[in-house]
């Protein structure tokens, strides 16, 4: 086990209760979450940038409701998780606190009246059908439209050609649209600029005031191409167990 693993905590043996059979990652320190913090304003803050407008979206996926009271105690809001179970479970446990959950998976039509209570943003949103089933449950909820900005083979997202008028879409059936998302290929920082660089364009172009990319392994360059909200899990509370 290295010096990060020991820092956060070993995973854990079994499941959290409210979540059967899913093994979590142990809790993460909260001391080690508010400097991990700090570290990513820094790095705004070197850039030029102002820290008041990247938005860190602590991404709970795989940890304990601990990891979500850290991200609070650090003075993160914002919550992603990318299983409807594990953020309804999480939600239930937490009760009436001043996190915003954002919901980061695939949108299963199935499931989104059953998240729509608990969620506050929709994340990943890149059908038709998806904007629909939200906007019968939720009117006017905000989202992010995902763009697939690697040309990979299962990657997520709409073509970029089709963003705007997705856009347009989904305005037109009361949604807000905040940004654009997306997601990196994989491979090292540098695979990530070019996508990130033409997302970041689309997103001007058409005229959305927030900006949704840049992961652990990719934050440096997503912040170098003007990212407003970074989604950081392992960052901010180490591996995750299995």
């Amino acid at each position: 086990m290295n010096s990060e693993e020991l820092a956060h905590g070993s995973p854990v043996t079994g499941p959290e209760p409210g979540l059967p059979g899913l093994h979590l990652s142990c809790p993460p320190d909260p001391i080690v979450v508010q400097q991990r913090v700090d570290e990513v304003r820094t790095k705004v803050t070197a850039m030029g940038r102002d820290p008041e407008e990247v938005r860190i979206v602590a991404v709970t996926k795989g940890f304990t409701g601990a990891a979500v009271r850290a991200a609070l105690s650090a003075g993160i809001s914002d919550i992603g998780e990318n299983y409807s179970n594990e953020l309804l479970a999480k939600a239930h446990s937490l009760g009436s606190s001043e996190a915003r959950w954002h919901y980061l998976g695939a949108v299963q039509r199935r499931h989104v009246r059953t998240l729509s209570p608990a969620v506050s943003v929709w994340q990943g949103v890149c059908r038709q059908v998806e904007g629909d089933s939200i906007a019968a449950s939720s009117p006017g909820a905000k989202i992010f439209v995902q763009v697939d900005i690697t040309g990979l083979p299962g990657r997520r997202g709409c073509a970029p050609d089709a963003a705007p008028g997705l856009v347009e879409y989904f305005g037109s059936i009361g949604l807000e649209v905040r940004g654009l998302m997306g997601m990196g290929p994989g491979g090292g920082p540098a695979e990530s600029r070019p996508g990130f660089r033409a997302l970041a364009d689309l997103n001007r172009a058409i005229g959305l005031p927030e900006l949704s990319m840049g992961m652990s392994d990719d934050m440096d360059v997503a912040l170098s191409e003007g990212s407003t909200m970074l989604r950081l899990g392992r960052y901010l509370f180490g591996s995750r167990s299995g």
